[in-house]
């Protein structure tokens, strides 16, 4: 999408020489780890793909998110809520002046504006300025910062895609793969550091999706949770997944 490399480079980045002829964004665009060189073939990779490719699941399956919904415990044959989600994963964003305005959601954004009727409610009574307050299920900050991760340190080779569920009592979010590089979810919620996906996770620090801390499960996750609903979200690690779950 070459409208969200623009937006990267010139305002994200703030770097005064974008591209502008096909030779030049190439040189640029394998400097930067979104394409690669493969027998002499210039090609996307995984990362390029997935944060900046219009519909990445047409060239890599497992790209995109599941989003089920279920009035139930269980999965069950009538999902309020059964869709799949394909776009690139970050968001084109407006400047100017100073303020930071979204243009056109990429699949993070457009995952919180789809899931917000199935983790929130809106008051029966109106405030003083006649709105309905709303009162979220789970904190939203956490929601969206177990999505992130999700999102940056799952396992590419695993050919399915991020689930994420909603049942009448907990938010399921399971990531492919095990965790990587010895870490344990012990060492995840202290707060140790160690990314799988090193161009996604800094490019979405360059967003500001991510905190340069990279510590989110200790500063947000946990404490947030806990907060809100009284118990700490449950970490479910496999060799194939690690599913994060949050009780409402």
């Amino acid at each position: 999408d070459e409208a969200r490399l623009k937006n990267y480079i010139k305002d994200v980045l703030r770097d005064p020489v974008v591209p502008e002829t096909t030779d030049e964004w190439q040189v640029r665009l394998l400097g930067l780890g979104f394409l690669t060189e493969v027998a002499d073939t210039v090609c996307c990779t995984i990362a390029g793909l997935i944060l900046f490719g219009k519909k990445p699941r047409r060239y890599l399956k497992q790209a995109g998110l599941r989003v089920m919904a279920f009035d139930s415990k269980d999965k069950e044959y009538q999902a309020l809520l059964d869709d799949i989600l394909d776009g690139p994963m970050v968001g084109r964003w407006d400047f100017d002046g100073g303020d930071k305005r979204l243009i056109d959601g990429g699949l993070i954004e457009r995952f919180m504006t789809m899931m917000t009727p199935f983790i929130s409610q809106e008051s029966a009574e109106v405030d003083a300025s006649l709105r309905r307050e709303k009162q979220w299920f789970y904190p939203i900050e956490t929601v969206r910062e177990t999505l992130v991760n999700a999102l940056a340190h799952r396992d590419w080779t695993r050919s399915v895609e991020i689930e994420v569920a909603v049942y009448s009592n907990r938010l399921e979010i399971i990531s492919p793969g095990a965790l990587p590089n010895s870490m344990t979810v012990e060492k995840m919620k202290a707060g140790q550091r160690s990314p799988r996906n090193t161009i996604i996770m800094e490019v979405l620090r360059d967003y500001g999706y991510v905190d340069y801390r990279g510590m989110g499960v200790r500063t947000k996750i946990v404490p947030l949770t806990t907060a809100l609903l009284g118990r700490e979200p449950e970490f479910e690690e496999t060799e194939d997944h690690l599913k994060t779950v949050l009780y409402r």
